[in-house]
């Protein structure tokens, strides 16, 4: 049975911030995740996942600057200093709030680097991240976005990832793995997950046309999840998916599996 963890960077956006917690506890998740607690202080994060009763399942490294387009900068060889300071905070975030892992975008890259100077940049920056968290005992991943979404994001594809890890060379790197994503780059979500599920530290969930919840689409739940089942995977399932209407509503889907995951 899929552990449920809510994107509060996707789901309840009716509601402030800090009241998503709650929001999501009454729904009967268990635990959140979120793309970046750094607006935030870690103590007033700390104290909605307390009085919740929740888990804190995944945040993201700091991505630079995403109002001004920046989807992560661990691929600009120009911004290594900021993504170092970056990890610091992550590490600080992650500690406080016992958060168990974090996700590292790749980012797009700047004009005018070529293929062999972005891959350089990001590999030395993930050796510095995965070490770095390995103190902390965190885990680091990594994760493929499809190209559609997000153009000229630099990971696609989890065949990608895994080529990046194995360069990479350290054994706290991980893939996060969207089945949304690897559906629109690739199809084959079961047997890339089979092929690669050591691999895998965290999964993520949305359907597809649409990015809407389970059973909206074509994308067939009900078999993933028990695949994830027949597999072992025992991590969190994020769901990052935009609710067709409202998140509380669309939640149908997910009744065999909230309040029922202690």
């Amino acid at each position: 049975m899929p552990k449920l963890s809510a994107n509060l960077s996707f789901l309840y956006l009716d509601k402030p911030m800090l009241d998503r917690f709650a929001a999501a506890k009454r729904d009967g998740f268990e635990a959140v995740e979120y793309m970046f607690p750094y607006l935030y202080p870690k103590e007033e994060l700390v104290a909605a996942l307390k009085e919740n009763g929740l888990q804190q399942a995944l945040h993201n490294l700091p991505p630079g600057d995403w109002d001004k387009g920046d989807r992560g900068i661990a691929v600009d060889p120009s911004r290594a200093a900021e993504f170092r300071e970056g990890v610091g905070r992550a590490v600080e975030y992650a500690t406080a709030l016992r958060c168990p892992q974090v996700n590292c975008l790749a980012g797009i890259p700047r004009k005018g680097d070529d293929a062999a100077t972005q891959r350089k940049s990001l590999v030395e920056n993930l050796r510095y991240a995965a070490a770095a968290l390995a103190d902390a005992g965190v885990k680091l991943l990594v994760e493929p976005i499809n190209d559609k979404d997000m153009p000229g994001f630099w990971l696609n594809r989890t065949e990608q990832a895994i080529d990046l890890i194995d360069e990479v060379g350290s054994d706290n790197l991980f893939v996060q793995y969207d089945f949304y994503h690897q559906s629109r780059m690739a199809g084959e979500l079961a047997a890339t997950f089979r092929r690669y599920k050591d691999r895998i530290a965290h999964v993520q969930i949305a359907d597809n046309p649409g990015r809407n919840e389970p059973g909206t689409g074509e994308i067939n739940y009900p078999f993933l999840f028990d695949l994830l089942d027949r597999e072992g995977y025992s991590g969190w399932v994020g769901c990052e998916y935009k609710p067709a209407t409202e998140t509380s509503a669309g939640l149908g889907w997910a009744s065999a599996y909230l309040g029922k995951q202690s």
